[in-house]
């Protein structure tokens, strides 16, 4: 094939004017080779605009293809660091936490929950290029999305499950801040369903309340996991208010797989609390700001500022007594906090394996187990002490990086 550079001809063209230079004019005085170049140099640019044709037709194919691949959806899930809500301020210009029935306490510095953006999945999916894209950018990670969402699930079953989580984690930072302040509430515990084969079928019922447990009164889930486990596997004799009757049944609990004996049964709290706490939040869902919840509640309900004007943010689920449990996406909250300002985030101890080497610099990261120690390390930093010495997830040592 002949190209051309620059405007001059290739090497190809050389033999053309040697050969040229040998051969008698014609009767138009035109040489051989001028001829040569001239009717060959036709009849070659036909064929060489036929073939810049070609190329064209099958560039622009391939380039289409491109796009078309590039736009055909795959099933990945990418997450991005989202914004964070301080939970002593507003969001819409309604508070975040308002508390009536109670004393309050204004607050002049942060305890921001963080968010995730989530692409993907169930919600829409993304493409070849939009996944490649976030797979090369550090700020985001990109998960199968089976990792993510079991398998069939719809957007709006999507979306029902991380309302119903965000609404939980409302209900259990309640009572955990409670808890945590020694004020007293009610609650029960209310069997939501029954799981796949549980030993409780055809004895406990949806709707049913357990009321005791081996004759011990039912006041948390820790009473029948422990009595459960001091049984090894022994039925269990089980009391519940079934439409305002007892009814005492035995079930037999059985073995999860992972050494822990159980009854099978869905659970859900039924809160009494003794002032009404509402918490506003439009547009965010699951259960990873409960602690960031209760550490707000406390600040709001309690004299004095908890957090001394310091820029504190966080994450991890919490459960009614207190303890704080895993949540996803931590390094891309890490990164949106630091963004935001914060300069020391409290992290789940059970997610410190995701902490390491992903922290941003000038954040420091503080491993806590549950709310009274994420408390203690908010009123240490408020009070102007030394954070060092306050827990980091191994291998990261304390202070800011």
């Amino acid at each position: 094939m002949t190209t051309t550079r620059g405007g001059h001809p290739s090497e190809d063209q050389v033999p053309d004017v040697s050969l040229a230079a040998g051969t008698p004019p014609t009767s138009a005085g035109v040489p051989l080779g001028g001829q040569g170049r001239g009717g060959a140099g036709a009849a070659d640019g036909g064929a060489r605009g036929r073939r810049v044709s070609t190329m064209m037709v099958a560039g622009l194919a391939s380039l289409g293809l491109g796009i078309a691949v590039g736009t055909l959806p795959v099933p990945y899930v990418i997450e991005s660091p989202g914004p964070t809500y301080n939970t002593l301020g507003e969001s819409q210009g309604r508070p975040v936490i308002h508390v009536t029935g109670h004393e309050t306490y204004p607050a002049a510095g942060s305890l921001d929950l963080t968010t995730v953006y989530v692409d993907g999945g169930p919600t829409g999916a993304v493409s070849i290029l939009t996944a490649f894209s976030a797979w090369l950018d550090g700020s985001k990670s990109v998960y199968p999305v089976e990792l993510i969402y079991p398998t069939g699930t719809t957007k709006e079953e999507a979306q029902e499950q991380s309302a119903v989580a965000m609404t939980t984690s409302q209900e259990n930072a309640v009572a955990s801040a409670l808890h945590e302040l020694k004020i007293p509430f009610g609650q029960q515990l209310q069997a939501a369903g029954l799981s796949q084969d549980s030993p409780s079928a055809g004895r406990i019922e949806q709707g049913d309340i357990l009321k005791s447990i081996n004759g011990k009164d039912i006041t948390s889930l820790a009473v029948i996991q422990d009595e459960l486990a001091a049984g090894k596997g022994a039925p269990a004799s089980v009391t519940v208010d079934r439409g305002g009757q007892p009814v005492t049944v035995e079930v037999t609990p059985k073995d999860n797989g992972q050494g822990r004996f159980i009854l099978g049964v869905m659970l859900k709290y039924l809160f009494s609390f003794p002032f009404d706490v509402q918490i506003s939040l439009d547009k965010v869902g699951g259960p990873s700001a409960g602690l960031m919840f209760s550490l707000g509640i406390i600040d709001t309900v309690t004299p004095g500022d908890l957090t001394g004007g310091k820029h504190i943010a966080g994450t991890g689920t919490i459960s009614p007594d207190g303890a704080v449990g895993p949540i996803g996406g931590i390094g891309q909250k890490m990164r949106g906090a630091r963004s935001a300002g914060a300069t020391l985030f409290l992290a789940p101890a059970s997610n410190c394996d995701e902490v390491a080497g992903h922290i941003p610099d000038g954040l420091q990261v503080v491993r806590v187990e549950n709310l009274a120690e994420a408390r203690h390390a908010v009123e240490v930093a408020g009070s102007g002490q030394d954070t060092a010495g306050l827990p980091a997830c191994a291998g990261n040592p304390s202070g800011p990086h």
